[in-house]
């Protein structure tokens, strides 16, 4: 009969039981290689999406950028076609009223020369008072 040693038995459970805490831990060690591997190709994916999210947003905002320079450089041209229309107007109302003053003062012109042809001593005298009151003025500033 074969006599069983209590320390031989303790050395070989030890044995199964290391084996097998090196089997679990080979076990962790390559989950935990898989898990940091997933890790890093999800981290790449993620980068890469927010690449092309990064270069979409770009893309949109350089557009939507020139679609509001666009737009307001229609703006822009309009306006200054309004603007350009509103002075020749303005230009030939005040050519117009330019014209019409003009024909009054030459009817009072006429007016005032028929006077003074009529009355030439009331006109030089009239004349001859208003160019004091000038000079009395014009003296005292």
């Amino acid at each position: 009969m074969a006599h069983h040693d209590p320390k031989d038995e303790l050395k070989a459970e030890a044995r199964r039981t290391a084996n097998e805490v090196g089997r679990e831990a080979r076990r962790a060690a390559d989950d935990a290689e898989e898990a940091l591997e997933d890790a890093k190709n999800r981290g790449g994916e993620i980068l890469e999406s927010l690449r092309e999210k990064g270069s979409e947003f770009v893309d949109a905002a350089t557009k939507q950028g020139s679609d509001y320079y666009e737009s307001a450089r229609s703006k822009g041209r309009e306006y200054a076609g309004q603007a350009r229309d509103e002075a020749r107007r303005l230009y030939r109302e005040g050519e117009r009223r330019a014209g019409e003053v003009g024909a009054y003062a030459e009817d009072y012109y006429d007016d005032v020369a028929a006077m003074v042809r009529r009355n030439p001593g009331q006109a030089l005298g009239i004349a001859a008072g208003v160019g004091f009151l000038l000079g009395l003025i014009l003296s005292r500033r």
